[in-house]
């Protein structure tokens, strides 16, 4: 298939979804439908945001991280896979489009988006669908309910941090062979006088102490947002931390994600709060909740001699909007190496689907402004680890 003419694209529009998954919300789109150049891609999902912005008021943005993002779906040509999906995180106020990180959140809309747009057939009431994730290399299943050939969105499933309730997600991921799920090799160590675990179980994710920032882990997303020397001393840390994890260098980058624990209050197993990492999740990422449930279960480990009780597989995440329930299951292998599957239930829904337009060119909209370099991450391809 021929890849769309970029001006075209403009004039005509783009076919897009808009769905909420978990707590997050997003554009879906089908790689045949954007632009194959990344720049070309990058530049229209930045005007379809509205992007940069802080209200991305000429866009379909919600002027937070958390409802600017995209997924981006296509037909696998790996075995024992349907679809592959690129999850990349559009700026809000910044023209930057990162692939850096895939989106827990947003994968619990790919299974339902796959059979919506006819790339997987719907198999009677429940429909199973196997999902490589482009940004980690990692694999996931989702299994869905479907009625009469489309995916079902009603149920009486309900999740922290979104209203009402919807039909359940089931989600397993889970990484390769190759990939440790401490990246450094090491249980705990020290960046900039902290003790920290860095993790990736899904998401590569640093563990901090809370009390050793001066904060008791209480605090509103507002509050914390809003203390600058905070903010400073954490992106030190994540920048100190990003070479150690096999990211490079991180300072234009979202990851690793940066998460304070301290002991539970509501009879979960740990208090969160995520820096993602420049705002503050007003829930949690379900593949950040699954690095941090991962963590609790290796002893040594930042917060897991905090922990309340872990029975089972499953650990009661305590957020700012609630608890999410992370079930994980956490193995050490032969030669010490400690290896982790997670689990989860989420919901997804369907809020439009047509046609979006692309705002005018960026000169256009600011001819004073100087032009935004794309971050190196956005040009050249992560290397799944």
């Amino acid at each position: 298939m021929a890849t769309p003419d970029a001006a075209a694209t403009a004039r005509d529009g783009i076919r897009c979804m808009l769905m909420r998954g978990g707590t997050s919300k997003g554009a879906y789109f089908l790689a045949s439908d954007l632009p194959d150049d990344r720049a070309t891609r990058d530049d229209l999902l930045l005007r379809i945001m509205g992007s940069p912005d802080p209200r991305q008021i000429d866009g379909i943005g919600g002027a937070h991280p958390l409802t600017s993002k995209a997924a981006i779906v296509s037909p696998s040509n790996s075995a024992g896979i349907d679809v592959d999906y690129l999850f990349l995180q559009v700026g809000v106020d910044t023209a930057t489009v990162a692939d850096a990180q895939t989106c827990g959140n947003l994968l619990a809309g790919i299974g339902p988006f796959a059979v919506e747009r006819g790339l997987v057939p719907a198999t009677g009431e429940r429909t199973t669908v196997r999902i490589r994730l482009l940004n980690t290399g990692d694999a996931a299943t989702a299994v869905f309910a479907t009625v009469d050939g489309r995916p079902g969105y009603d149920g009486d499933v309900a999740i922290d941090g979104v209203p009402g309730t919807a039909s359940a997600i089931e989600l397993e991921v889970g990484g390769g062979p190759d990939k440790p799920l401490l990246p450094s090799g090491e249980v705990a160590e020290e960046i900039d006088g902290h003790t920290v675990t860095l993790i990736d179980n899904g998401m590569p994710v640093v563990v901090l102490r809370a009390e050793e920032f001066g904060i008791d882990g209480s605090e509103s997303p507002a509050t914390l947002e809003s203390d600058a020397e905070l903010a400073a001393r954490i992106e030190r840390v994540r920048v100190a931390a990003g070479p150690r994890m096999g990211l490079g260098d991180v300072s234009g980058q979202t990851v690793p994600k940066m998460i304070l624990v301290s002991p539970p209050r509501a009879g979960g197993a740990i208090s969160t709060r995520a820096f993602i990492p420049a705002r503050v999740h007003t829930a949690i990422g379900v593949l950040m909740a699954a690095s941090v449930a991962a963590a609790l279960r290796i002893p040594g480990a930042v917060g897991s001699d905090i922990a309340g009780a872990l029975d089972g597989e499953e650990t009661a995440i305590e957020h700012p909007s609630g608890i999410f329930p992370s079930r994980v299951r956490v193995t050490r292998d032969a030669a010490g190496t400690w290896r982790a599957t997670s689990f989860s239930l989420r919901t997804a829904r369907k809020l439009f689907d047509g046609t979006v337009f692309p705002g005018p060119p960026r000169r256009h909209r600011d001819p004073v402004a100087e032009p935004v370099e794309a971050p190196p991450y956005a040009e050249a391809e992560r290397t799944p680890r």
